[in-house]
């Protein structure tokens, strides 16, 4: 399953999660509505990949510690693969194929699902006035330019504040200070979070500094580093990647960067694979398989390390209150992120009708979101052949 939506998930993190949501809850039943929702919120809280994280979970949920790395693997596998023929490509011709063609009826399809996957569990998450409310207005912040991790803060800040409301006068538990009536162990569990700022793009250096020798052990820690403290936008890895590998190491020229992002746009599967292209530009096939393991290692590592204390949140009515206000703000920013892309990808009658047709079709007949994605790609090539 999780290599199949590794070949078919176009469209960013919103579409992977779309799609896994189909998947998981509507067709195969592995979970139900609520602890997908629950895994969705933490994969949100911590750095990494969003969607790679979120499959990583699932895989857990479903068999264990073998799935977990085969899920995630499964899933980064065929956008790796993609992605490193384009390099190859690229290194030879010094520019990659158009593939704009390609994408037009499938980034039209995804619309849809995106639009069925916020329907379905804007249901089941958002129980509350505050609870939409709070959606309504991440939504409407990312929209004007505030930060997602901020965002998510707040929304999780919110959640836990509406739940404290709700038993202002409960006592700890045991009488033990700090966090355990929270649910949670120590204080040192919260204070060592996984919550970093997002920077913009470096400034370039007032002086011209020579080009590092290349060597694939800084390549590995150089992405080992943005694995570990980049949240999911490909926007924010580009801002880490110029400051690290342009700026400082002087290993690609902007152009170059620019070119990396964009095939990490257009290609399925997670955008970090931007990792794979940058890798082989600088180290060949090695340095490839280098920088992709090293930018998703930590999400591994992160999703170990931190998937034991979902029980126990759960279990404590103000970490559940944590959740859903992360869930909330998880699905604005899901919603924000589906408009900006809608206004890219839906520029004529044919491209609204493709993701209004897909929307009906999942609503009405629950058909398979890869048969969407499929129908959009033959539909879209039909229409550029058609259009000349």
């Amino acid at each position: 399953m999780f290599l199949k939506l590794g070949v078919i998930g176009f469209g960013g993190p919103a579409a992977h999660i779309a799609l896994m949501h189909r998947e998981v809850v509507e067709w195969r039943r592995w979970i139900d509505e609520r602890r997908f929702l629950d895994l969705f919120a933490l994969s949100n809280l911590i750095p990494g990949p969003t969607s790679t994280e979120l499959a990583i979970l699932l895989g857990y949920e479903r068999a264990g510690w073998p799935a977990l790395f085969l899920a995630g693997a499964l899933f980064i596998l065929p956008a790796m693969c993609i992605v490193l023929a384009f390099a190859w490509i690229y290194v030879r011709l010094g520019s990659v194929p158009q593939v704009g063609w390609v994408l037009y009826g499938v980034t039209a399809a995804v619309i849809g699902i995106v639009a069925d996957a916020l329907w379905r569990m804007g249901r089941t998450a958002l129980t509350s006035w505050l609870m939409w409310a709070l959606a309504a207005a991440t939504l409407a912040l990312f929209l004007f330019g505030v930060t997602a991790i901020l965002l998510l803060a707040a929304g999780a800040l919110i959640g836990l504040l509406a739940a404290v409301r709700r038993r202002p006068s409960e006592p700890s538990r045991q009488g033990t200070p700090g966090l355990a009536w929270l649910g949670l162990p120590s204080m040192s569990a919260l204070s060592k979070g996984p919550f970093v700022a997002a920077v913009v793009p470096g400034t370039l250096a007032s002086t011209p500094a020579a080009a590092t020798p290349f060597g694939l052990g800084t390549l590995f820690l150089t992405f080992l580093k943005i694995g570990a403290v980049v949240f999911g936008s490909g926007y924010v890895l580009l801002a880490f990647a110029r400051g690290d590998l342009v700026t400082h190491l002087h290993w690609l020229t902007d152009r170059q960067l620019v070119d990396a992002i964009s095939i990490g746009q257009v290609t399925p599967g997670p955008v970090f694979t931007t990792a794979t292209f940058i890798g082989y530009l600088t180290g060949g096939l090695a340095g490839a398989i280098v920088a992709t393991v090293a930018i998703f290692l930590p999400s591994f590592v992160l999703v170990i390390a931190v998937r034991p204390l979902l029980p126990r949140m759960q279990r404590s009515p103000l970490m559940a209150g944590l959740l859903s206000g992360a869930t909330a703000a998880s699905l604005g920013l899901m919603a924000a992120v589906t408009i900006l892309l809608a206004r890219s990808v839906i520029v004529d009658p044919f491209t609204a009708l493709i993701a209004v047709a897909s929307f009906v079709a999942l609503r009405r007949w629950n058909v398979n979101s890869a048969w969407l994605v499929l129908g959009g790609a033959a539909l879209g090539v039909v229409a550029k052949a058609i259009a000349g």
